[in-house]
């Protein structure tokens, strides 16, 4: 893995992985600046791909297809990001289209990708799962710019203009820091030289700072959602812990994977599936972002079992409080923490996405290595410890219902 700097300043790194016949590349724009409506950004995202100064919307598509090129715009709260993926022989021609996309976007689908997105939001929503999560999420980030959700950019999706978006898409390229991160079997001399021709010139701010801060959970609540036509009731019962930076986050991982990540083996499912049969989908998740992450547990179940499953979930999370996991529970933890990284870190795409997903986040590109050491490390006190820390009385609850 060699690392460098173009000339801007811009990090990226190469990983040669010989014969492999395809190329990964993936850049990151860091986004300073909370938008200002909610799906500004989502909206700008969609209209990246449709077209350019040099080629249309159509056209565009129809090299993408010919070439065997994948390239995929997306955003996550806290940065923008641009994959592709094509075969070796097809790098420098993938490159040029990602640079052109990069500076020459059009965005000329305006209102047509403004009504559409509009349409499939509001399908969407019509998941029962989905509409639960959208009213957790906003209501455990209320007030803050991660919590814009679908429900909220559907309420001022009307009002974004196209000024908005191209002056939102301005000031990430030309505030937001940028990683790069490649995958393949081309020659490193090669990479790092067309790197610097396609994005040598662009505006990089390296350090990145945020208008925003860390959201504050500080009180406990709860929302429910009325859906007439749901045959079960949904539930997610949350708390703010800490983001990857922080001392305990190895710690949570492995707790997540106690309580309701590791599927049939997790005590979520043995208990609350298996021994009271309440539910066929119970499980837990940690949502990470720059500034903060999210632990949830997540259960569908009959309407009339509610406050079994809260129950339930209290009375899991107090064992951890009161109870040292056992040497072996928490070592299997760990082993299956290791293997899912394992299985989603096998591709050139998927290592490409990862090591740039570490360095917009200000961590070594290699930073598995790292976390992988301290999760080894985790202690069943650790673990008890910090479920008293985070299992606090500030949590958020959300239920969807007939």
């Amino acid at each position: 893995m060699r690392e460098f700097e173009l000339k801007n300043g811009i990090k990226s790194v190469y990983k040669k992985n010989t014969e492999t016949p395809r190329m990964a590349l993936t850049i990151n724009f860091s986004i300073n600046n909370e938008e200002k409506l909610a799906g500004t950004y989502s909206l700008m995202t969609r209209l990246l791909l449709q077209g350019t100064k040099t080629y249309n919307n159509e056209e565009l598509a129809k090299i993408l297809d010919e070439n065997g090129i994948e390239l995929i715009a997306d955003m996550k709260q806290d940065y923008l990001r641009f994959r592709l993926l094509c075969l070796n022989e097809d790098f420098p021609k993938a490159l040029e289209l990602l640079e052109d996309i990069i500076k020459n976007s059009t965005f000329v689908e305006f209102d047509k990708e403004r009504t559409k997105m509009n349409g499939e939001l509001v399908a969407e929503l019509d998941s029962a799962r989905l509409k639960v999560s959208d009213a957790f999420v906003k209501t455990i980030y209320e007030g803050h710019y991660y919590g814009h959700t679908y429900t909220n950019i559907l309420n001022s999706l009307d009002k974004i203009s196209k000024d908005d978006v191209i002056n939102s898409y301005k000031n990430i390229l030309s505030n937001g820091k940028k990683v790069i991160a490649v995958v393949g079997s081309i020659e490193e001399n090669d990479v790092v030289n067309s790197l610097e021709k396609h994005f040598g010139d662009l505006p990089n701010n390296e350090k990145g700072e945020r208008d925003y801060t860390a959201p504050i959970l500080n009180t406990p609540k709860r929302t429910e959602v009325i859906k007439e036509d749901a045959q079960q009731a949904q539930i997610l019962k949350g708390w703010i812990i800490p983001t990857y930076k922080e001392e305990d986050y190895p710690v949570m991982l492995v707790i997540n994977t106690i309580l309701g990540a590791s599927g049939l083996s997790s005590r979520l499912f043995r208990e609350l599936r298996e021994k009271k049969g309440l539910a066929y989908t119970v499980r837990t998740s940690c949502e990470v972002k720059a500034l903060a992450a999210i632990f949830s547990i997540y259960i569908a179940t009959e309407p009339s079992n509610i406050e079994t499953c809260l129950n339930g979930f209290t009375e899991e999370v107090d064992k951890l409080k009161k109870e040292l996991v056992s040497e072996e529970e928490l070592q299997n933890a760990k082993n299956n923490i290791d293997g899912k990284h394992q299985f989603i870190v096998e591709t050139n795409f998927q290592q490409s996405s990862s090591m740039a997903y570490y360095g917009i986040n200000d961590l070594p590109f290699g930073y598995y290595d790292t976390m992988h050491k301290k999760i080894s490390a985790v202690t069943p006190q650790q673990v008890m410890d910090c479920a008293k820390k985070y299992f606090n009385d500030n949590s958020v609850i959300a239920i969807l219902h007939p």
